[in-house]
């Protein structure tokens, strides 16, 4: 429920398909004084096709650091935003933790919207129990990946991570070294667009699809936890 005290909404906004937004969403964006897009030209054109005209101010993980201050005191003296991502729920693997956090710490009113997150179609596709799961997310690039995956060897609950289309086959090379070739899993690509894609096996399968494929789109891989633990 929208209340006059609030201050910052964050709003999720569609992982591909437009139609995949909340009437609550797009009356809020055009209520703000100021949104805040992690990409002003992405979301540049969601707003164009919401009929949607507000000032948009750049907001990612590049600048936020340096901003965070300036923004939370607006907020304080009564500027009313709403945070977006480029796709998706702010804060689950793209910027606004830290915003939300200064404004928690000097008591700005926050809300945050229910909406579109690429990981909840994908762990409900893939067949594998969602009854209780992890979401890892981004692996690290380099430093302190294989330290996070040996980390994972006896999880029990199912494994959710986001990847990149030029990383997907080393993760999956690295998930059967670590939770063994047999494991079941499920890849899912292009959520909610005209070539969205889901495809259950094992990693040694999925391995072998992909490697005889020209990779595109955004990927969420969802990984059977181990057995018995």
């Amino acid at each position: 429920m929208t209340t006059s005290s609030t201050a910052l909404y964050v709003v999720p906004t569609p992982i591909g398909n437009m139609e995949d937004i909340t009437f609550r969403a797009v009356n809020i964006l055009k209520m703000v004084d100021v949104i805040l897009a992690e990409d002003t030209r992405k979301s540049g054109v969601l707003l164009k096709h919401l009929k949607i005209d507000k000032p948009l101010q750049s907001y990612h993980i590049f600048n936020e650091g340096k901003i965070v201050s300036a923004i939370v005191d607006r907020l304080i003296k009564g500027e009313k935003m709403a945070l977006i991502s480029d796709a998706g729920t702010p804060a689950i693997s793209d910027p606004g933790f830290l915003l939300v956090r200064t404004c928690l710490e000097h008591g700005v009113d926050i809300e945050c919207l229910p909406g579109a997150t690429a990981f909840v179609p994908a762990l409900v596709k893939s067949g594998l129990p969602a009854s209780s799961f992890v979401f890892e997310g981004f692996l690290p690039h380099k430093k302190g990946r294989a330290k996070k995956l040996n980390q994972l060897t006896d999880e029990s609950r199912t494994m959710i991570f986001y990847e990149s289309p030029h990383r997907l086959i080393k993760t999956l090379t690295q998930f059967i070294d670590v939770f063994g070739k047999d494991r079941q899993a499920s890849v899912s690509r292009e959520l909610t667009k005209i070539y969205e894609e889901t495809i259950n096996g094992t990693l040694e399968e999925l391995l072998e699809i992909f490697v005889e494929r020209k990779i595109k789109g955004e990927f969420v891989l969802v990984v059977a936890g181990e057995k018995g633990k």
